[in-house]
């Protein structure tokens, strides 16, 4: 549907412009933007490789594990039905921390990992755990803390401030994750 939207968008912007006589203006913008795209993608891939490779560093020297145990407390709320010592929770963990980072790509194939564990915990049974639609919940509201991404677009797009947007991302994220979870909650207890 969203590819139906963009080309019926491409299509009216050149129709219109073929009507107004406005064809070099639409060639100028197709050219110019050519060149912003590559611009935004080769400083998004660089900062992409920089914080996935920081969370590879991290997973190595053990600061995912030591950060699996430091959440031990919110997980066991969270997540009720995971082992004290089971691979979800470092999985998860690790997911989390990308997602705290604003890094969304990056976060996707942890989260995959980590639904994996937790299939496995659910004994590969084609009915998602509570656990399972918990952790699509937390991954779908994205609690960000610092949303690298979104700090890269604004930079490249001339933001003077790209980091004022901060504390709404701060609140935004709170409150999604807050309702989310109470949602998850609430559901569970009812046996949806």
């Amino acid at each position: 549907m969203l590819n139906a939207i963009w080309a019926i968008m491409i299509f009216a912007g050149v129709i219109t412009a073929l009507f107004t006589g406005r064809t070099k203006e639409i060639s100028d913008a197709v050219l110019a933007s050519c060149v912003s795209s590559i611009q935004l993608i080769i400083t998004m891939v660089g900062a992409m490789c920089l914080w996935t490779g920081v969370m590879r560093v991290a997973q190595k020297a053990g600061l995912v594990d030591k950060l699996a145990k430091l959440l031990r407390g919110v997980f066991k709320f969270i997540f009720p039905g995971i082992p004290k010592d089971h691979p979800a929770n470092g999985a998860i963990a690790m997911s989390i921390s990308a997602d705290l980072l604003g890094l969304g790509s990056a976060a996707t194939p942890l989260g995959i990992m980590a639904m994996k564990e937790l299939s496995n915990i659910n004994g590969n049974s084609p009915t998602a755990s509570n656990a399972m639609v918990m952790f699509g919940v937390l991954n779908s509201v994205c609690i960000q803390l610092i949303p690298a991404s979104i700090l890269v677009i604004r930079q490249q797009a001339g933001s003077v401030k790209p980091s004022s947007i901060m504390p709404a991302v701060w609140i935004t994220s709170l409150i999604s994750a807050t309702t989310g979870i109470v949602a998850a909650k609430c559901m569970e207890k009812r046996g949806l």
